[in-house]
């Protein structure tokens, strides 16, 4: 692969982390019943040390979570290169750290929990999808 083919391609996975991971959080946000649409049909997700595997099953275990405020506060992303991995699909590695409030209670003040998220991606009539969705806690 050409050096800058690899940089298109990183450029592109940059701008499409960032849209990505802006839509993401506040759908979990504000409309976590539509975070569904973002999870391909055989997605998995590992959520502190909590396996999950598929959309169905993913959006059963977020419907348990407390309501959340998350704040991004850095991000990187890598194209993925090797078409044996991705299979001639366009695809792209993406973690994502920050802060994250869960609401408890009414009267408990929400205590924020640092956190990194590290997605793969593919993309699917031009649009990602995640494939795979690593959520842990920095305690």
């Amino acid at each position: 692969m050409l050096a800058e083919d690899i940089k298109a391609k990183s450029f592109q996975a940059t701008i499409a982390a960032g849209e990505f991971s802006k839509l993401y959080f506040e759908t979990f946000d504000k409309r976590r019943q539509a975070i569904i649409k973002m999870y391909q049909e055989k997605a998995t997700l590992v959520w502190n040390g909590h396996y999950v595997s598929g959309a169905d099953e993913i959006m059963k275990f977020f419907d348990k979570l407390p309501q959340s405020e998350y704040t991004v506060e850095g991000m990187d992303t890598q194209p993925i290169l090797a078409d044996t991995v991705s299979k001639g699909i366009n695809s792209i590695i993406v973690t994502v750290f920050g802060k994250v409030k869960f609401k408890e209670s009414e009267k408990k003040v929400p205590e924020s929990k640092v956190f990194a998220q590290t997605f793969i991606l593919s993309a699917h009539d031009n649009k990602w999808k995640i494939d795979s969705d690593n959520m842990r806690f920095m305690d």
